[in-house]
This record gives structure tokens, C-alpha cells and sequence, in this order.
């Protein structure tokens, strides 16, 4: 099968197109065919090297860790997909990824891809839309009244959190950059911080929640528009705790579990049409292709979600 690989950590040139054999499946275990597959910052953040403390991979490496295809096998303990399926699913983060024509998915991690979606659409949600789920409903526990600050609206894991905060029926800011204003504020935002212009500790106080998917200056700023007894969680940098603890909050790094029950509760507000999928670039399934995705990824400022279509 054609597959997208990194025979060694570096820059995005280290992409390259590697024919490899077919995965085989294990028993609690499905074949997806691959037909779209998207980018997440931890695609790169890898494929540089950052990671490899934490996931000791040999290479070669498949990156990609959201798929939405057809199933073409099934495995003997697997109850509830059969072959035809189309569904989607975040992985398990091992080597073998989703740069590639087909990959293997836990039944566990799977959910049916809403019927209203195309591949591209569905291949946008698991990871960034489980991300934005599990920071505001288990980490942070969003309600109607709540006021939530989203840092980068219009990114991937921003532009789907908006929607959900606001299905749950908070009060919602977010950070954007004045382009992008309209486009937050459509998908629900009640206030808009530019951050070219603005400091958004100076605009906004007494906050509930922050989402935080910067790190670093941004991060340390946002416990100041937090009140007392506020959450604070970030997936881009680990929290402060002396901040937390002058500011009385709570304060948390976020890493994914991969949740077949929740993807498929996203997939019904998808399917009704209450959350719906922001793709803002598509890109073909070659290295020349993935290496440009991954630049733009790693601008921090791509619109939506960037997607590959692989079939």
C-alpha cells in the first residue's frame, strides 16, 4: 500500500511516499480503508523529534492519528461494524498511522461516520472535536451560565469547541485575529478578543473556564481572567501551579483518550446539524502535499481544520 512515512525525525522534507505491506488486523480490530485523514499539531510536533521520549517508535513511521474511511475486514471479536461500514475514528498513537491507504482500528476507537458528512468532514472531527469535548465537558465541566474563554476560535480544536461550549449553553470569547472575527462569531462566539490589538486579560474577567491551545505567554496570562475556584486547561503547555494556587484555580494539561462513545455523541449533534465540521484546507494524498499541510500547520493559522484526501 502507498504510504506516507519519516525514516528519520526532522523537518517536513523528511515526508516521503514508501510503499508498505497491507496492516494486518487483530482480533478486536477492523481494516479501514482510508479516504481522508487530517492534520494535528501532534503530526508535526512528532515527525520534529519533540516527542520521542514519549512514543519510543521505530521506523519507519506512518504519521496520522485521525481516519475516516470503509471498513474491508473485520476481526473475530469485533460486535458491532462489518465490512461496508463507513465510519471514522481516532487511533491508537502507534507508528503504523493514517498517511496511509489503509490502516487498523480498535472497535473501541470507532464510531459510523454521520451519514451528512463527507470523508473529508468526518476525517476533521475525532481528534480535534474529542480534544474540544473532553477539555469542556470532563476536565473543565461546562454548563449553561458557564462563561468560557477559547483561545485561536478559528483553529481546529477552537472553531469545534465554540460549537460544543455553546450547545451546552455557555457564554462564550475567543481570541482571533480581525479576519477571522466574522467567522467566530457565526460559529457562536458572543465576544471576540482581537489579539493583534487587544490583551484579553484586559478585556475579560471573572471567567469560569479557559481552553487554552497556545501555551507558553498566553497560557500564564490566562489565569488572570479567571475567578476564584475557575479551570484552567491547557493541551499545549503544562500550567503553572503556583499561578494556580495564587489565583485559587484549578489548572490542568490535557492529553486525548480515545473514546468511541463520546466520538459517536459528537457524531449525533453532527448528524442533527447542532455541531457542524470546519474544513478550511484540502490537501492530495503526496509528500509534496503532506509537506506542504504540514507548513501550514505549523504557522499556527490555518482556518478550520486541514484535511488530506486520500481517496
Amino acid at each position: 500500500m502507498k504510504a506516507i512515512v519519516i525514516n528519520e525525525y526532522g523537518s517536513k522534507e523528511l515526508l516521503h511516499e514508501q510503499e508498505l505491506p497491507q496492516p494486518k488486523i487483530a482480533e478486536d480490530q477492523v481494516l479501514v480503508e482510508t479516504y481522508a485523514t487530517s492534520i494535528n499539531p501532534i503530526d508535526w510536533k512528532l515527525r520534529e523529534g519533540y516527542l520521542k521520549q514519549m512514543f519510543d517508535f521505530s521506523f519507519p513511521i506512518i504519521l496520522g492519528w485521525d481516519v475516516a474511511g470503509v471498513i474491508v475486514e473485520v476481526g473475530n471479536n469485533v460486535k458491532n461494524f462489518k465490512v461496508g461500514d463507513e465510519v471514522f475514528a481516532r487511533p491508537a498513537t502507534t507508528n503504523d498511522g493514517t498517511y496511509a491507504e489503509y490502516t487498523t482500528v480498535d472497535e473501541n476507537r470507532l464510531a459510523l461516520k454521520p451519514t451528512n458528512l463527507s470523508f473529508e468532514e468526518a476525517a476533521s472531527i475525532p481528534l480535534a472535536g474529542l480534544t474540544a469535548w473532553q477539555c469542556l465537558v470532563d476536565e473543565t465541566g461546562v454548563k449553561k451560565g458557564s462563561n468560557v474563554l477559547i483561545h485561536a476560535g478559528a483553529g481546529g480544536v477552537g472553531s469545534l469547541a465554540i460549537q460544543i461550549a455553546k450547545h451546552f449553553g455557555a457564554f462564550v470569547a475567543t481570541t482571533a485575529s480581525e479576519k477571522n472575527e466574522s467567522y467566530v462569531k457565526e460559529l457562536g462566539a458572543d465576544k471576540v478578543i482581537n489579539y493583534r490589538t487587544q490583551q484579553f486579560e484586559d478585556e475579560l474577567k471573572d471567567f469560569d473556564i479557559v481552553v487554552d491551545t497556545m501555551g507558553g505567554d498566553i497560557l500564564d496570562r490566562s489565569f488572570q481572567v479567571l475567578k476564584p475556584g475557575g479551570k484552567l486547561v491547557s493541551m499545549a503547555g503544562q500550567p503553572d501551579q503556583e499561578l494556580a494556587k495564587k489565583h485559587e484555580v484549578e489548572a490542568s494539561f490535557y492529553w486525548l483518550s480515545e473514546n468511541a462513545e463520546q466520538l459517536a455523541e459528537l457524531g449525533d449533534l453532527l448528524e442533527k446539524g447542532i455541531v457542524k465540521p470546519q474544513v478550511g484546507h484540502v490537501f492530495g494524498f503526496s509528500e509534496d502535499q503532506l509537506q506542504e499541510a504540514h507548513g501550514l500547520s505549523e504557522t499556527h493559522h490555518a482556518k478550520g481544520k486541514i484535511v488530506i484526501k486520500v481517496k
